[in-house]
């Protein structure tokens, strides 16, 4: 049975592209590589405050509902946050990118925690539109349901996706089961236990690229293309491999120039067009309008020369239910008209 997803016609005016796209740590294999790159220091207040776990906590409460998952309306796009703990405290809201190699957090978070910049060295992060140096710390643990990492090195990143307090990436991921309840506000990571899909839910296959990414083999129109489920992106892009080869089939549609600013804060431009349908195994996706580029993350991925596309939140959002399965390496996607 064939199932189509309807994104609204009209397309968000700000088009942000958080970290989604991974997380690449360029020092982490090779200390040395740091030389001479000085972290900034989170400095802390001149004037007495709350304390800073209170503060977030207080932040997190007054926070209009839902807390954690929301889904894309026709004024918003959808998010994945997940409470997360960090050395017994928390939990803080990051967001989950499945596009993301590594973990990472705001400089409040890690006042909040009460560890300094400049004890572990900074690394290179690596996002969609370019690169930064950034400090990082090291904390004894992160976890969240099933999944726990100890003596994790987290970056300290400029911003996070609608205002999350961090990225909570891949690591840790392997063999868990991620539910994602877009109505109810639910997220929960746990051991899979190999369920197959429920009554209402289609699946999908998928493989991993690059360890943990979650890669589907689709169709935009008639080109095959390698579709990554990027949970931590908003927008839907796509590279011009895809473009190019859309255009052999049929005159390119008319576009306008379209701004992606990444979780580094480099800018780069794109073309926003409207597509052929998206094809997910049964699933079809009519998306109005995919922003085309020689974005900086295809050529980390080397996926410059193969069409390829991201899905963002924009169209991931516009789920009901969704299940991401590393054990079974399956999605699991319930419709909003699902019964």
């Amino acid at each position: 049975m064939k199932e189509t997803i309807r994104a609204f016609g009209s397309r968000f005016p700000t088009r942000m592209r958080w970290l989604g796209a991974s997380i690449l740590l360029g020092a982490l294999a090779g200390w040395p590589v740091w030389t001479g790159a000085t972290a900034p220091e989170v400095s802390p207040p001149t004037t007495p405050v709350v304390d800073p776990i209170e503060e977030l906590t207080e932040v997190m409460v007054e926070a209009r509902e839902p807390r954690y998952v929301s889904p894309t309306r026709r004024d918003q796009i959808g998010r994945i946050w997940a409470p997360v703990m960090i050395n017994g405290r928390g939990p803080f809201r990051l967001v989950l990118d499945t596009g993301a190699s590594h973990s990472a957090i705001t400089a409040l978070v890690a006042l909040a925690l009460g560890i300094p910049t400049d004890r572990s060295p900074p690394v290179i992060l690596r996002g969609v539109t370019g690169f930064a140096t950034v400090p990082t710390i090291r904390v004894d643990t992160l976890s969240i349901g099933d999944v726990a990492v100890d003596q994790a090195i987290l970056p300290i990143v400029p911003d996070a996706l609608g205002g999350a307090e961090g990225v909570l990436g891949s690591e840790g991921l392997l063999g868990k089961r991620i539910f994602i309840d877009f109505r109810h506000d639910r997220i929960n990571i746990a051991y899979s236990k190999n369920e197959r899909s429920g009554p209402g839910f289609v699946s999908v296959p998928f493989h991993s690229m690059r360890g943990t990414l979650v890669v589907v083999d689709g169709f935009v129109g008639q080109v095959r293309c390698k579709a990554i489920i990027d949970t931590g992106g908003q927008a839907t892009i796509a590279n011009n491999a895809l473009k190019e080869a859309l255009a052999r089939i049929a005159t390119a549609p008319r576009f306008k120039i379209d701004t992606i600013v990444g979780a580094t804060k480099d800018i780069q431009q794109g073309e926003l067009m409207a597509t052929p349908a998206i094809g997910l195994g049964s699933i079809t996706i009519h998306d109005p309008g995919v922003t085309f580029g020689d974005l900086y993350i295809f050529k980390q991925w080397r996926l410059t020369n193969e069409p390829a596309i991201l899905i963002g939140m924009d169209t991931l959002g516009l789920l009901d239910t969704l299940i991401i399965d590393y054990r079974r390496h399956e999605l699991q996607l319930r419709m909003l008209n699902a019964s």
